[in-house]
């Protein structure tokens, strides 16, 4: 398929800039992918079209307060660093992006926080924003990281034009957040609330934990018309023996597999057995789904609204039939659903 086939009109007054008031209570699109029939109903109706032994796969990373501002020795300018990943714990050497890039070169040192809580220094350049720095820190790795949250900010997406708040913390977060190192959340995910959980745990629904960490790859932007041509970033994804025993006596049993987000559904897609089954895995996978594409374990799938020209677009409509999928966009636009990280949702079935 091409990249233009993906092409819509989204106004820039649906992107959410703000999360829904309480967590479950975001608007929810269902989706059959079968007939195209469309539903509109309140996210915690989704414990409507779940039974007994049917299975959720829950993404379980954790974001971490990946953005912080530092200040160049000599100059004191402020410099904007975003912590991509660790490479190193001993050493305490990141993968960071820094802006603006152009003022800062190997050898230089950044200072964070009031009395230089950290120090770093730039030790390579990787891309033409992109540094390796090395944090000058001689405390327990536990202070080290209470540092980071000290300094750090909650890393929302930049189309978000504001600061980001308290409340960001804990909402830019799934309540079932555990494994340390996203710089994005899941956020299929954040519409889940604890009393919505409850009750679909009563109900006999049964969650399957697994981790992918969200590298800012996601948010990449498609640049080649053939989509065959395009690279995806990889990204870390860990699946335990315990979400593989869930999820395939539910396959075995015919019951629903839900992918919650289009995390989960990469890493489940990166881990599949020649039988067609779910394997352990602790790996990268730098997996590109686009239609067609034949899925192997998820029989239904919860995920947000995405943007146009967008891999997250690319793989709904290969799960959801493109067809469908577009014109479910249309009818959203026109509905005034919210868009993107904060916003509403989408139930495939």
């Amino acid at each position: 398929m091409k990249l233009s086939q993906f092409k819509f009109h989204l106004p820039e007054s649906l992107i959410a800039h703000n999360p829904s008031d309480q967590r479950d209570e975001a608007r929810l699109m269902v989706l059959n992918r079968n007939t195209g029939a469309i539903e509109h109903k309140v996210f915690k109706d989704i414990i409507n079209y779940f039974d007994d032994k049917d299975v959720m796969i829950l993404n379980n990373t954790r974001v971490f307060p990946a953005r912080m501002y530092g200040n160049k020795e000599k100059t004191g300018a402020t410099i904007e660093v975003f912590l991509l990943r660790e490479l190193n714990k001993e050493l305490r050497l990141w993968d960071v992006l820094v802006d603006p890039a152009r003022k800062i070169r190997v050898g230089n040192k950044l200072y964070f926080g009031e009395n230089d809580l950290l120090v770093a220094e730039v030790v390579d350049n990787t891309t033409s924003r992109g540094r390796t720095i090395r944090f000058l820190f001689d405390g327990t790795d536990e202070e080290f990281r209470n540092n980071i949250e000290l300094l750090g900010e909650t890393p929302l997406p930049k189309y978000i034009k504001r600061k980001a708040t308290p409340e960001d913390k804990e909402r830019y977060q799934t309540i079932f957040a555990k494994e340390e190192g996203a710089v994005a959340a899941p956020t299929a995910g954040l519409h889940f609330s604890r009393e919505l959980m409850k009750r679909l745990e009563l109900k006999g629904v049964e969650f399957a934990e697994i981790t992918l960490h969200i590298g800012l790859g996601t948010f990449r932007s498609v640049e080649v018309e053939d989509l065959t041509k395009h690279k995806m970033d990889s990204e870390q994804f860990i699946i335990r023996q315990e979400a593989v025993n869930t999820v395939n006596k539910a396959l075995e049993e015919k019951r629903k597999v839900c992918a919650v987000g289009t995390t989960s559904m990469r890493a489940i897609e990166s881990a599949v057995s020649a039988g067609k089954i779910l394997k352990p895995a602790n790996d990268w996978t730098s997996k590109f789904i686009f239609p067609p594409y034949d899925f192997s374990i998820a029989n239904c799938m919860i995920t947000n609204f995405h943007t146009p020209e967008s891999t997250l677009l690319m793989m709904i409509a290969a799960f959801g039939g493109y067809e469908n999928v577009m014109n479910a966009y249309e009818v959203a636009v026109k509905e005034k659903y919210k868009f993107y990280s904060y916003g509403d949702a989408m139930l495939i079935i």
